[in-house]
């Protein structure tokens, strides 16, 4: 699998040649271009793409099915990319996923094209949506799964609910990623959020 089918999660063989590579990479960043030159996302279209990545209109559709699943893909080129779970306790991966979270954080702030294309993407409820369904959504179930596996091996309540519990994990990064741009992330911060959510959430010895 290459480079940017790894990034994408993606297995087909198509995509793993390199020329279909390098022409994958070529229109992820026309569409940057057109974002870094002030264009609207509501007013880019594929033809504009295409003309921008000099390619064909349906050398763009034989990877994308529409422009929701291309700016999705620029979004996952552009954050940094989901970390491997050391899977060594449900402590370890925790603070693995919120710190995947910080530095996504951190990318948002000192970027400003990635600020606006966020801005922008939920304004837009068919770019969101397949956003929220191909990115958010699969984070969100391998933290479920960090924490189901956490009370199978006893590291865990049992009668704690996982969803609220992955709520509070993530509820304070984000509170300072959105609610407060201008609070500080500091290194270390993932740590001290599982921490404290786990002091809480351990079985009685």
């Amino acid at each position: 699998m290459s480079p940017a089918d790894h990034q994408h999660g993606r297995t087909g063989t198509a995509r793993g040649r390199p020329r279909s590579e390098a022409v994958e990479r070529c229109i992820l960043e026309g569409v940057m271009k057109l974002l870094e030159d002030g264009v609207p996302l509501g007013e880019i279209s594929i033809e504009r793409v295409a003309r921008t990545a000099g390619v064909g209109k349906a050398t763009i559709y034989r990877r994308w099915r529409g422009k929701e699943e291309l700016f999705v893909d620029v979004l996952r080129t552009a954050e940094p990319v989901d970390p491997e779970l050391p899977g060594t306790s449900v402590r370890d991966d925790l603070v693995v996923l919120l710190e995947a979270l910080r530095q996504r954080s951190l990318a948002n702030r000192s970027s400003a094209i990635l600020h606006n294309v966020y801005a922008q993407m939920k304004s837009s409820p068919r770019i969101w949506a397949a956003y929220h369904a191909t990115v958010i959504e699969p984070r969100r179930r391998t933290a479920y799964e960090v924490l189901r596996r956490g009370q199978r091996d006893g590291e865990l309540r049992t009668d704690i609910d996982v969803e609220l519990m992955n709520d509070l994990i993530v509820g304070p990064m984000l509170v300072r990623s959105v609610m407060r741009p201008d609070a500080d992330l500091p290194d270390g911060l993932a740590e001290r959020i599982v921490d404290a959510v786990l002091e809480g959430a351990r079985p009685p010895r």
